[in-house]
């Protein structure tokens, strides 16, 4: 069993406990799943910069990235720094975070967030809104075709958006559908944790341009974005690049002036 299945099972037995704790119809009476969500699609097309900065204590591949900031902190840097939007990490076994991670950081700022989970359940779109998020991460590795149709529809019908992420051309394929706004290809394997933008390049001309296109994983230089951009990306999801430093909003600061000559 490789590293995404141990977290898939483990994801399922988390769910099934929280559906028994806590039942959707309570969600959807959350303050937050009333909110109103912002755009990354649209801050992604209007950007110079297209980053995505993301908030990970850890993961399976470097073990601890940073667990000494806060996330309020992280946000509030993000945002100033000019961010299209941030990514939080809401698994707790494998990445350190939580849903109290996506609250605290809708309470500090206005940018779009996206919940990074492992989806493989309606119940956690549901969970996202509730949560305040404004975008849920679909991984197709996981899911089968009718289930990104299901779990994207439903997605969209509580006025989320919907990033779907492939990590080969089979994946993309089975998975371009209507109810999706943006394409993301991950770099990383989630099998072997190996990294190289090789594949993003390889399946860009595969995705339409009807979707924005988000290139996720193992960037960490402006060299980098500028090469993608000429394929096409408008989306660069960075975490470990700006979460290893003491500073990450600052991080990313110098990170956008660098890339946008500002």
């Amino acid at each position: 069993m490789n590293i995404l299945d141990k977290i898939i099972a483990d994801k399922r037995n988390e769910v099934a406990l929280k559906k028994k704790l806590i039942i959707s119809n309570v969600l959807e009476k959350f303050p937050l799943f009333g909110l109103t969500t912002s755009s990354l699609v649209t801050a992604l097309r209007t950007s110079k910069s297209g980053i995505i900065a993301e908030h990970k204590r850890r993961s399976p591949s470097k073990s601890v990235i940073n667990q000494d900031l806060n996330v309020q902190d992280v946000a509030i840097g993000y945002e100033k720094a000019g961010v299209c939007g941030m990514s939080v990490l809401t698994d707790g076994k494998y990445f350190g975070g939580s849903l109290d991670d996506l609250i605290l950081a809708r309470a500090s700022v206005k940018m779009p967030l996206l919940r990074k989970e492992f989806i493989i359940d309606e119940y956690q779109i549901i969970e996202a809104k509730a949560h305040g998020a404004d975008v849920i991460l679909l991984i197709a590795a996981v899911l089968t075709k009718d289930e990104i149709k299901r779990f994207s529809e439903l997605a969209k019908s509580l006025g989320l958006e919907v990033l779907l992420e492939v990590h080969n051309l089979e994946e993309l394929e089975k998975s371009i559908m209507p109810s999706l706004d943006m394409l993301g290809v991950n770099n990383r394997n989630l099998k072997t944790f190996e990294v190289s933008t090789y594949i993003s390049k390889q399946l860009s001309e595969k995705i339409p341009t009807d979707f924005v296109k988000v290139s996720e994983s193992g960037i960490s230089s402006t060299e980098a974005i500028q090469d993608l951009k000429n394929y096409g990306y408008q989306g660069f999801l960075i975490g470990e690049n700006f979460m290893r430093t003491d500073n990450p909003g600052k991080s990313a600061s110098e990170f956008i002036k660098e890339l946008t000559g500002k």
